[in-house]
């Protein structure tokens, strides 16, 4: 059975394991991870990977048709969602991580670049049809109950912030290799 979205030009899964299911014959992929740790657990990736969120969707976007632009075809993307960690290890839906994948991919829908897969274009109908809601909906989730509870609110009031950051960071940058 194949998972693998190939015949998209933007896929969506989650966590490691939908990396790999998604990643092979994309161009790059976007790891999403809006209240994770700092630093992400290194995984290995065969496609450049660079860091997506709700502060950096549209330049994530911009970055991704000037790539296109340079390669004159196609550039084949793989947004992928963190989500958050059981305690065996096996990932958990996290509604931040859903919602700012499906920030990104809407971003690329703007800039034209459309040609989803069913389940990227479900993660961009949750942002779309919850963006008024996205900030109180992140602060109410398991993760950002977490993080008020530690008193760390101030990095949910951060982290749902639309469009303010210009950056696009690279693995080597952010923790993860490729």
């Amino acid at each position: 059975m194949t998972r693998g979205q190939t015949q998209y030009q933007v896929r969506f899964d989650w966590g490691v394991n939908g990396l790999h299911a998604i990643g092979s014959g994309a161009d790059v992929a976007v790891w999403v991870d809006v209240l994770g740790a700092d630093e992400p657990a290194p995984i290995e990736s065969q496609v450049p990977v660079v860091r997506g969120s709700l502060r950096n969707r549209r330049a994530v976007a911009e970055w991704v048709l000037a790539q296109q632009g340079d390669k004159g075809e196609r550039f084949m993307i793989a947004i992928v969602a963190a989500g958050e960690r059981w305690d065996d290890g096996s990932t958990r839906f996290a509604v931040e991580d859903l919602l700012a994948a499906g920030a990104v991919i809407d971003a690329l829908a703007d800039l034209g670049i459309d040609y989803c897969s069913p389940e990227a274009a479900a993660a961009s109908a949750a942002f779309t049809g919850l963006r008024n809601a996205t900030g109180h909906l992140i602060g109410a989730s398991a993760s950002g109950r977490t993080l008020t509870a530690a008193g760390k609110r101030a990095d949910i009031d951060v982290a749902i912030e639309l469009d303010v950051s210009s950056e696009v960071a690279t693995a080597g940058e952010f923790g993860l290799h490729s």
